[in-house]
């Protein structure tokens, strides 16, 4: 069998993999704090969610079932550590989307504010404890 790409069509070469405590809990959480459209929810042997993958705009995540699968990775949260990787995703107007998030159990890590290389950024967590950036670039004059 021959294919003219070593990808589906339509998938980014970069997906970042996440393990989560609870994939339907963090996918929906995904959709309303940051949103995400969930694309795919896969259930596993013990009929719970195990693996999902949502989309922003033209870039997915897949998120996946700590101890599910043979995944021996844990999230931070349950490592009781900081997240050691961050994510940076844009976003049409950063205020109203820190707004959003707040009001959909995200935690802020820092409120927008304009960063010396042209974006209005901020950080916030997830359930999971993986820390995102979100910005808006801004016109330089």
């Amino acid at each position: 069998m021959t294919t003219s790409s070593p990808r589906p069509a339509n998938v980014p070469w970069l997906i970042p993999y996440l393990t989560v405590q609870d994939v339907d809990k963090a996918a929906d959480f995904y959709v309303k704090a940051f949103k995400f459209e969930a694309k795919e929810l896969v259930p596993g042997e013990d009929g719970t969610t195990w693996h999902a993958e949502l989309i922003y705009q033209d870039q997915m995540i897949m998120l996946g079932k700590e101890n599910a699968w043979g995944n021996t990775t844990k999230p931070p949260v349950s490592n009781g550590i900081e997240s050691p990787m961050g994510l940076y995703l844009y976003t049409q107007d950063v205020d109203k989307f820190y707004q959003q998030a707040l009001a959909n159990e995200a935690q802020s890590v820092s409120k927008p504010e304009d960063m010396f290389w042209g974006d209005r950024m901020c950080r916030l967590k997830d359930l999971d404890g993986f820390i995102w950036s979100f910005g808006t670039h801004l016109q330089i004059k």
